[in-house]
């Protein structure tokens, strides 16, 4: 993500994701852009001004009738200093005036009296969402050439579940990055990326089966950085409830086998990253019908699944192959050993266990390859990944 250079100002409309506008300013910064904040009266009842200041370096507005600032048209100089806007909350109240290109407070106001681009991250009740007016004034926004992002779907401070969250800040950095510097943040466009992601499952009868605790959260979240460093990106999924990131192909398997043959009907590849908690083993015969519960004992007989990892890194036409490691103890040990053994260009560690990484929205990583290692700390999939994609741009660039 690059923002170097930039100015950003960064609208705040009245709404509880406003507290994710600290994080926000910090993750833009941090992408070199220079940020400023207007806020809505309404958002400052959920933040102070002063916060965001010492956050951004600069002072925050808040009110069209600052004397000392309107003596020099601030707000005309605000619009003119701006090389975008993103309004993050923007708020059904917000999106309403806007549509309806009203100028009543010094957000709107600038947002009329800018050329600039103009982004809105919505955030608002489910129902909010959905109410016809609602979309009618989205509509209308996206006609005047508007970018909206999002929102996203998951439970919401109301304690309701639907779509209407504003999406996670350092989401909302990338999705900036792609339109402000396409670009500067596409290393890998004209590249093909395979993932694979999620568990499998193999059947032990037609109501059961063996599977695993992974969710597939890190899988999709790669193949959302991945697209967004331009690649064209395949994402080979486990049964998962996760929805498709937009821009990916996805191709959905239930089994270990199923999987394997959906990933060698896309090689060869430029890259390829196995996420994937693949079954080791399956049953060698599963039950035609459902087993009944009449003996105290069950036998099971298992035999090994294809080891899709060593497979795509035996070809002769390898893509750049990155695995990942999950265990419980010996975390480095093993995972130096799968590195070496299965012949990888580079390999993530973790530790997993009860409440650690499966079915988590965080992790931690320790990324292996010949001759070095580096740490990810614990944090956000969708970070990680985005780390984890820079570090492979890293070690990748001397065989492009």
């Amino acid at each position: 993500m690059n923002l170097s250079g930039k100015h950003i100002l960064l609208g705040l409309s009245g709404g509880i994701a406003a507290y994710k506008a600290c994080d926000l300013v910090r993750r833009l910064r941090d992408a070199g852009a220079e940020v400023r904040v207007v806020m809505t009266e309404g958002a400052t009842h959920f933040l102070t001004p002063l916060t965001l200041q010492a956050l951004s370096g600069h002072p925050v507005r808040a009110s069209l009738w600052d004397e000392t600032a309107e003596a020099a048209m601030g707000h005309i100089e605000l619009a003119r200093w701006a090389d975008a806007i993103l309004i993050a909350p923007a708020s059904a109240d917000v999106m309403a005036r806007l549509a309806a290109g009203l100028a009543d407070d010094l957000l709107t106001t600038l947002c009329l009296a800018t050329e600039v681009p103009l982004f809105l991250a919505p955030a608002m009740n489910r129902v909010m969402w959905a109410h016809p007016a609602t979309q009618a004034n989205v509509q209308t926004l996206a006609a005047r050439g508007t970018t909206l992002f999002g929102p996203a779907a998951g439970t919401q401070a109301c304690g309701e579940t639907g779509e209407g969250r504003m999406l996670e800040p350092l989401e909302l950095v990338a999705l900036l990055s792609r339109h402000l510097a396409p670009e500067q943040n596409r290393p890998w466009a004209g590249r093909r990326v395979v993932i694979t992601a999620g568990p499998t499952r193999e059947a032990l009868d037609p109501v059961r089966f063996l599977s695993n605790r992974s969710s597939g959260r890190m899988g999709f979240a790669l193949a959302e950085a991945a697209r967004d460093a331009g690649a064209e990106v395949v994402l080979v999924s486990g049964p998962t409830a996760l929805p498709t990131p937009e821009g990916v192909t996805r191709i959905d398997v239930e089994t270990a086998l199923q999987m394997r043959d959906a990933v060698m009907t896309q090689m060869p590849c430029d890259i390829f990253i196995g996420t994937a908690a693949v079954a080791d083993y399956r049953p060698l015969e599963p039950a035609p019908g459902k087993i009944k519960k009449t003996a105290d004992q069950l036998n099971l007989t298992l035999v090994k699944n294809p080891d899709i990892l060593s497979e795509v890194a035996a070809r002769l036409d390898r893509p750049f192959v990155v695995g990942f490691a999950a265990e419980t103890e010996h975390v480095l040990e093993h995972a130096r050993d799968k590195l070496v053994r299965k012949r990888l260009d580079l390999i993530a560690a973790n530790r997993v266990g009860e409440g650690l990484a499966f079915d988590q929205p965080d992790n931690a990583l320790t990324v292996l390859w010949a001759g070095g290692q580096a740490e990810l700390p614990q944090a956000d999939k969708r970070q990680l990944a985005r780390q984890l994609i820079e570090l492979i741009d890293q070690r990748i660039t001397p065989r492009a």
